[in-house]
């Protein structure tokens, strides 16, 4: 009997103790191996070049080279999964776009409780990262300003946008919505993301593209021209009021082994939007959203798949395409454009 390859895994993080508490922790899992240490950028390269780990887990702050930097020089030449380990900083989602494949929250060491939650989510992540896609050259994008021609919506349509994604989705929902223009029907959106890092993703989003984005609370309204993030650590469901959708945030056991879970909100705008919605499921490890999209699906909406070539995991698109939910596959750099050319 052929015994399963360990994922072997450097470490890199200038505090010992850090360096410790996480190959202790991710080292205990029987499919892990770490390979090797390394305290910052410089002996990284050396220990990649020797050891050939198959991820690498990297902090942000470092000393003589930070981790976005060594992120940015590193894929070109060595293209290994990375997934960064910081405070809840805006710089994550920097780390993200210069190549990393995912991300979590540096814990308090000092809380037990803490410590090993994160382990938990560093395991599953490490577990997913062999299978991420590596994209080493940018997608060309259609900005919003060669779309015009589309069909404007009146502002009472009842339209809505229902968006869902994991690993590698915060950069794909980035490039979805710098591509979308300002009078888009309000868009709802579930990414698998820690809580903290909910609102500075919201930030980069508000601040980068035509839209108005920002954290979903309860009682938002999805309106036109504005995106509604799911609070990291929460669910989010819409209910129809009038012509307009309200959103409700809860707190609630995982779905799917997600909170938010894609499915949780995709069900939701089944029931209350019907065929006045678009679903639309991207890049990801698992299967949350699938049956929820086909729900959508069977209530008259419009359902779109990322496709195979342009997702970082083509794990949730897949189960969704497999179980007949997907209306189309759509490459990422044509996404804005086919969601618009879907309104009417």
């Amino acid at each position: 009997m052929q015994l399963r390859k360990k994922i072997r895994v450097l470490v890199v993080d200038d505090s010992v103790v850090f360096r410790e508490i996480l190959s202790r922790g991710i080292g205990s899992d029987p499919d892990i191996e770490v390979v090797a240490t390394a305290a910052d950028p410089y002996d990284a390269t050396d220990k990649i070049l020797k050891y050939r780990p198959d991820v690498m887990t990297c902090d942000v702050e470092m000393p003589r080279m930070n981790g976005i930097e060594f992120i940015r020089q590193l894929m070109p030449q060595y293209p290994l999964p990375v997934i960064v380990i910081s405070t809840v900083s805006g710089a994550v989602f920097d780390a993200m776009d210069a190549g990393a494949v995912d991300f979590v929250g540096k814990p308090d060491i000092d809380s037990a409780g803490k410590v090993r939650g994160f382990i938990n989510d560093i395991i599953i992540k490490i577990k997913i990262a062999p299978y991420a896609r590596i994209l080493k050259e940018p997608q060309e994008l259609q900005p919003y300003s060669r779309i015009h021609a589309a069909p404007v919506c009146k502002n009472d349509s009842g339209e809505i946008i229902a968006i869902g994604a994991s690993t590698g989705g915060t950069e794909a929902i980035f490039h979805i919505l710098k591509s979308l223009p300002p009078n888009i029907p309000g868009i709802v959106v579930v990414q698998h993301i820690p809580p903290g890092f909910s609102a500075m993703f919201a930030e980069r989003l508000n601040t980068s593209t035509a839209l108005e984005v920002k954290e979903a609370r309860t009682g938002d309204y999805a309106e036109r021209g504005r995106v509604l993030i799911a609070p990291g650590g929460s669910h989010m469901t819409i209910k129809r009021i009038g012509g307009k959708y309200s959103v409700r945030c809860f707190e609630s056991d995982k779905v799917n082994g997600h909170c938010p879970s894609v499915d949780v909100l995709f069900h939701s705008v089944a029931k209350e939007a019907g065929p006045k919605a678009i679903g639309v499921i991207l890049t990801g490890m698992g299967y949350d959203g699938a049956k929820g999209l086909l729900a959508m699906k069977k209530n008259g909406a419009k359902t779109i798949g990322q496709d195979e070539k342009s997702c970082v995991v083509y794990g949730m698109p897949r189960v969704a395409f497999n179980i007949g939910a997907v209306d189309a596959q759509v490459p990422l750099n044509n996404m804005a454009k086919h969601i618009y050319s879907l309104l009417g």
